[in-house]
């Protein structure tokens, strides 16, 4: 970075699980549209939707061009299904533990990758935390990207931090978090497992989440898909309190709008677009639900039942994506769905078995509620979109965001999530309270706004009324090349400041006043390497 000429060159490295590699396409979608040189590092099974996401040059905005490279992923070293390279493909929760051991390995081709393409700086998701020495070894700031959103991330470390739930005996039982705030209740049920009970599968977990915490404190900063006006509060108090060096850039999904990125995002849809929207301009304004939990959860046939009577019953009309069953088994209508059901919902709802252009639909005036799993991928693209929300968690952070969108925003209603599922009455109520009456109004008028100042925050160019924490901004101050040295040359007497140039991502190097005899004679004496001097008796 010492030529002011040279162009940046940014490393992008994202979890391997398309929750986390769309947001990350998104950022570098955006550093690259200033200029900035931008390689995503990937494996060969998610290369696919990685491209198609970022397009064609041709057909992207700006002429915009994200370069990619491949390291392989150790799939059968660690049974795993030799192409099992991705979360979202882990055919059982028991091989998650191995799939996250299997993540570690990539630590030394990526650094292969660095030694030969030498890069200015890696943005790398924390589920990496090694990923801040790899860096500093390479003399480059390591920045963290994180797929949630400030409230979320003060809430996970308190909740790391102070343990409120390890002597309640009760799984719902409401905890206010420690020090967090707002007066923030969770039940020991909504927690992560690895934050709220002792094993040997937990500790592992919470093992992980330590080093992600310190990676993150010694790293050059963090990235927050998320805007200051949203959460201003939880921005200040993960800067502030938690000492994060952190930018708001989001929402990034909003970095690619035209219609052939929307609908490129991700997998290939299972409904073509033009039929989709064809179908959502038949619609009146904010009359249509749309229903989605991700590309992680799969409910039982049990529970797709209960939401269809739900859905019939409320007497809206919707979208529903229906993640598909394995390949290999083809399930009859009935087994899944009331008799009859889609027959009923001819012209009323549209049901979409596998991928769907998401944030094209949500972006779709029809659009007037979203049932989601509160993934903040999708709870930000329901924010950005103006539309309010039932939220539906099942597991990970997603409790969390529920109690942001419900709570914090005041923009949802929570299905209920108690036990292993939820029946069709309260499925109804939920629905019913988003999309009628003076409560749905109020709601959505409070979304409306909260997308407004989604968009303004990501606007490009100056502007008089843009807060100093400005979304564009500070992609801005992220890629600005301050004035600062390329080395620091200290003495040996500074041990410290070896860790303080890693900091901020320059390389240290130590100077001695002595010559080789004296230095090779210091290591063997004076660090007790052979300790020639233990057992002599006279000076």
């Amino acid at each position: 970075m010492a030529f002011e000429d040279q162009k940046l060159h940014i490393f992008f490295f994202p979890f391997l699980a398309q929750g986390h590699m769309l947001p990350t396409v998104d950022l570098a979608r955006l550093f690259a549209a200033r200029g900035v040189k931008a390689t995503i590092v990937t494996t060969p099974h998610n290369l696919p939707i990685i491209s198609r996401t970022i397009g064609q040059p041709k057909t992207t905005s700006h002429n915009i061009i994200i370069n990619t490279l491949t390291i392989r992923f150790p799939s059968l070293q660690f049974g795993l299904p030799e192409g099992c390279e991705n979360a979202d493909s882990i055919p059982s929760p028991s091989l998650a533990p191995n799939f996250f051991r299997a993540i570690q390995l990539l630590q030394e081709p990526l650094e292969q990758l660095l030694l030969h393409h030498h890069p200015d700086c890696l943005i790398a998701n924390p589920f990496f935390p090694w990923a801040t020495d790899s860096a500093a070894k390479f003399g480059i700031p390591r920045i963290v990207f994180n797929a949630a959103g400030s409230f979320t991330l003060c809430a996970m470390e308190h909740t790391r931090l102070y343990k409120p739930y390890k002597n309640v005996l009760s799984d719902s039982e409401p905890v206010v978090i420690p020090n967090l705030p707002g007066e923030i209740k969770m039940t020991k049920m909504e927690v992560p497992g690895s934050m709220a009970n002792e094993n040997d599968e937990n500790r592992a977990w919470a093992k992980l989440h330590a080093a992600m915490s310190e990676a993150e404190l010694k790293s050059f900063g963090v990235i927050v898909n998320s805007f200051c006006e949203l959460e201003q509060v939880y921005a200040d108090h993960y800067k502030k309190v938690l000492g994060r060096k952190a930018w708001n850039v989001g929402p990034v999904s909003l970095s690619g709008r035209d219609m052939k990125e929307k609908a490129n995002r991700g997998r290939e849809a299972s409904i073509d677009e033009q039929e989709c929207l064809r179908w959502l301009h038949s619609k009146q304004p904010n009359s249509v639900l749309y229903i989605s939990f991700g590309s992680m959860t799969n409910f039982p046939k049990s529970q797709l039942k209960e939401i269809a009577m739900g859905l019939e019953a409320s007497g809206q009309y919707f979208i529903w994506v229906v993640r598909s069953q394995k390949e290999d088994e083809e399930e009859e209508e009935e087994e899944w769905l009331p008799e009859g059901f889609e027959k009923r919902m001819e012209g009323k709802g549209l049901i979409i078995r596998g991928w769907a252009p998401q944030v094209l639909i949500l972006d779709h005036e029809a659009v007037g509620g979203f049932v989601t799993h509160c993934g903040w991928n999708s709870t930000l693209e329901g924010v950005s979109a103006g539309v309010p929300m039932v939220t539906w968690p099942t597991g990970k952070d997603q409790f969390y965001n529920q109690k942001f969108v419900t709570e914090v925003l005041g923009i949802g209603v929570a299905v209920g999530v108690e036990g292993d599922s939820v029946e069709k009455e309260a499925i109804e109520k939920a629905v019913r309270r988003i999309m009628e009456g003076e409560e749905a109004v109020e709601m959505r008028n409070r979304a409306k706004k909260f997308a407004k100042m989604a968009k303004e925050a990501v606007e490009e160019g100056d502007h008089k009324d843009k807060s100093p924490g400005n979304s564009d901004n500070n992609i801005d101050k992220v890629t600005k090349k301050f004035p600062r040295p390329d080395c620091l040359i200290a003495d040996f007497s500074f041990p410290w400041a070896t860790s303080s140039a890693a900091q901020f991502g320059i390389p240290r190097i130590v100077f001695h006043g002595l010559g080789s005899f004296g230095l090779c004679a210091m290591v063997l004496v004076c660090m007790r390497l052979y300790k020639p001097y233990k057992n002599v008796s006279l000076d």
